[in-house]
């Protein structure tokens, strides 16, 4: 083709792309919603889930076996003190413990499951710095070494002190770490800033070592450059497993899933636990005050804004806006006009699942 046909053929293409967009966006508009929409159970869900048939079996089983052959390169990686991540397609859950269990026997293994909604990451910290004193006093009574007997609880001491102490320098003890084994590192209960920093300044202790998995195709985007080549230190691991991600689905509901009121709760909660103390604090009012007047619209945006404020919860409109936006968001709240004119919010949940939803956020 010479350059004029090639011309005329990208003109053509562009002219009937832009042809297309004007007549799609000139046909009425379906008025149907997704709420509209029949929903099956969730158990039913679940059960029929359960039931299907996995595909490809002995290529998977081939796959699986060919990345135990790197069990060692892995372990000798970890000695140099490296941080694993695995990554790729599909559940790494039984692969990482599989490799855990035949690898790092000899060493004190902590494990958190990132899929969960809430991580106590201070616990994690505490639970390392006990399963690395023990080591350490059973490593000295077999080399006739001596520790400190004037030990503070490890429970009673500060972040700060915990880390300071996984990164001691003075324990000169050959190969003497604890490993931390992290499920979904990029999952909704470790996701935010604060939790991966915390994470980092833990696999930067010279007595840790981390083994992790990412699922996401964007969980990189949590690291800066210091985290992931000077705090995680990771050692890239493709392990593509094509596993269905039964244990780590069991947490979340199915989005083609109905289950009334009590999954309204479970979802609900689940919303409630990924916000800010806060915003939890701010849908708290509202529950309460939807409660305590049953037979009201809801309760008016200026009433909620100068309880908020009285608690502490709010500093500005603007604040309270960004929280109200978030619930919209999520379908937490609606919007009514009741009849003096004024906007009024209201829970779309029953007085039984409201009371339920308070109890388990208090």
């Amino acid at each position: 083709m010479d350059e004029d046909e090639i011309e005329v053929e990208e003109f053509g293409f562009l002219r009937n792309y832009f042809l297309a967009k004007e007549l799609g966006s000139s046909k009425k508009k379906s008025a149907r919603k997704l709420s509209e929409i029949d929903l099956v159970d969730e158990e039913e869900l679940r059960e029929v889930a359960a039931n299907i048939e996995p595909k490809h079996e002995k290529e998977v089983n081939d796959l699986i076996s060919s990345y135990k052959s790197l069990y060692s390169e892995w372990l000798f990686a970890i000695r140099c003190g490296f941080a694993l991540l695995m990554y790729g397609f599909g559940s790494k859950k039984a692969l990482i413990e599989d490799f855990t269990t035949r690898s790092l026997t000899e060493y004190s293994v902590v494990v958190v499951n990132g899929y969960l909604q809430s991580i106590n990451l201070k616990q994690v910290v505490i639970t390392l710095a006990e399963l690395l004193w023990d080591q350490l006093k059973l490593q000295r009574k077999t080399t006739s070494g001596s520790l400190s007997k004037t030990q503070q609880p490890f429970n009673t001491r500060s972040m700060a002190d915990l880390l300071a102490f996984l990164d001691r320098p003075d324990l000169e003890v050959e190969e003497c770490f604890v490993c931390l084994l992290v499920h979904n590192i990029d999952g909704p209960g470790l996701r935010d800033s604060d939790s991966q920093q915390c994470l980092a300044s833990i696999a930067a202790c010279s007595h840790v070592r981390m083994v992790a998995s990412i699922d996401h195709v964007n969980a990189p985007l949590l690291w800066d450059k210091k985290m992931v080549h000077t705090q995680f230190d990771w050692y890239w691991c493709h392990v593509p497993t094509f596993a269905p991600y039964k244990v780590e689905a069991m947490f979340f509901p199915f989005i083609l899933a109905h289950g009334g009121s009590a999954q309204s709760v479970k979802t609900a909660s689940i919303v409630l636990q990924s916000l800010t103390p806060n915003a939890q604090n701010v849908f708290k009012v509202l529950a309460e005050h939807q409660l305590a007047h049953p037979d009201e619209e809801g309760m008016p945006i200026n009433n909620l804004y100068t309880t908020c404020r009285e608690r502490f919860l709010v500093s500005s409109q603007v604040t309270l806006n960004s929280h109200l936006t978030e619930f919209k968001d999520h379908e937490l709240i609606k919007t009514k006009r009741n009849s003096d004119g004024q906007d009024c919010l209201c829970i779309p949940l029953t007085n039984e699942a409201l009371q339920k939803l308070v109890a388990e956020i208090i």
